[in-house]
């Protein structure tokens, strides 16, 4: 298929910016381009939606099946468009047991990738570094570089002569520039919706790509097709219900969008509802989705949410299947404690109180065996990433049997009391 994969040998090597700088280039210029994010981040996905005006799906090659991978992917380059991927940490990086990396996507997609060298503190050592990527894995090509942090156009040119034996084409060059430093937190980024000026960001990013970088040479470099995959008879995750209500804000921004998509597929129809604005879920709705996000900077507008906690109440009154990952498990419990140690009150429809005040990183690909409490009845994959931890647990029914990547059991997870259910789980697909 047409696309192109644009990956770095480690994390914080600038790939971010420059995936953000060349969706809002290429869109500028005219061409139908479609964002996508390798792995199961919630936070890139954002920023390249808004750099390119188009929806970004999430691509897993640990946690999608490669049926669906082939299926989403074809399916978001309907009409010509060309699939730009960001990869996620270093290209042959992928989860515990040494899979699902970019590479490995690379290869399931026949997709070419594009390298972002971080260069800010070496010369002529790069050419080693880039030939131990073209070597380690012959059957991911790369296709070009883009050397990044330049410090000067002697520095360049070095860089330049020294790759040049190595035999793989430099598509240009992004000097060092504080303007282009994105903000973080402690899971990744400042989502999107709360960073002020960010298609300023954006647009500078985009303007420095287009001096900067052959996007004439990218575009043929991504002119290559190989095969694709049809949506249809792609097995999915059941849905929720077939009214489902989804809580979506900063507070609740950690939801994907083949989840969603898939359910639709099913025949469910989905509502949105705000927390944050004091929205309550539909009253026609026979299921509700709290995704995870950020409740914990949010902590005490949503204490003070009369309006939300009332309609949730009501619902689970009513028998209406409520499930909650992550933040929005922590916020289905009794209690979120805030990184200051301020206690603040949740909806209190499970018997569990988090904190933040002593951040603990859980982190890793998840395999999910259903309990009966689990309102999946199938085996999953998903992904856990979260510096809470649990300071009180009442008894209720357990929801997963779960294992890490490498296999090893993690016990079981998650609680239901009646229609309420959630877990710190985020699921992706179905356990191939």
């Amino acid at each position: 298929m047409k696309g192109v994969i644009v990956a770095a040998p480690a994390s914080g090597s600038g790939k971010t910016t420059v995936t953000l700088g060349l969706l809002r280039a290429l869109h500028d210029l005219g061409v139908a381009i479609a964002p996508a994010k390798a792995g199961p981040d919630y936070i890139d996905p954002a920023y390249h939606t808004l750099a390119s005006g188009v929806p970004c799906v999430n691509l897993d090659p640990w946690a999608m099946r490669p049926d669906l991978i082939s299926a989403l992917a074809s399916r978001h380059i309907e009409g010509g468009k060309m699939l730009v991927v960001e990869g996620m940490m270093g290209l042959f990086d992928g989860a515990m047991d040494g899979s699902g990396s970019a590479a490995d996507l690379a290869t399931r997609l026949a997709l070419p990738v594009i390298l972002v060298l971080d260069c800010a503190r070496q010369s002529h050592s790069v050419a080693a570094l880039v030939s131990g990527f073209r070597d380690f894995r012959r059957n991911v090509m790369i296709a070009g570089l883009i050397l990044n942090r330049i410090g000067s156009a002697r520095h360049d040119a070095m860089l330049r002569s020294a790759l040049e034996p190595v035999g793989i084409p430099v598509l240009g060059s992004v000097p060092r520039d504080e303007k282009l430093q994105l903000p973080e937190r402690h899971l990744g980024l400042v989502q999107a919706g709360e960073h002020v000026g960010l298609d300023n960001f954006i647009a500078y990013a985009a303007s420095v790509i287009v001096e900067r970088i052959d996007l004439d040479r990218i575009q043929q470099i991504a002119g290559r097709y190989g095969p694709t995959a049809s949506m249809a008879n792609i097995a999915r995750i059941p849905p929720l219900g077939q009214r489902i209500a989804v809580a979506r804000d900063n507070a609740f921004a950690f939801s994907y969008l083949h989840l969603l998509d898939g359910w639709r597929r099913r025949g469910a129809e989905i509502s949105f509802f705000s927390p944050l604005a004091n929205e309550a879920p539909s009253e026609t709705c026979d299921a509700i989705y709290l995704p995870g996000g950020y409740p914990e900077l949010y902590a005490g507008q949503l204490a003070q949410a009369a309006n939300f906690a009332s309609g949730m109440r009501q619902a689970a009154t009513k028998g209406v299947s409520i499930y909650g990952e992550c933040g929005g498990y922590m916020v289905l419990g009794e209690s979120i404690e805030d990184g200051a140690g301020e206690k603040h009150q949740m909806l209190g429809l499970l018997p569990v109180e988090t904190s933040f005040a002593k951040r603990r990183l859980h982190l890793g690909y998840r395999r999910l065996a259903p309990l009966a409490a689990s309102p999946f009845q199938v085996p999953l994959t998903a992904h856990e990433f979260h510096y809470a931890s649990i300071i009180r647990e009442g008894d209720a029914l357990r929801l997963f049997q779960v294992k890490d990547a490498l296999g090893e059991d993690l016990d079981e997870a998650g609680l239901r009391v009646g229609s309420v259910c959630g877990s710190y789980m985020h699921v992706i697909d179905l356990a191939g």
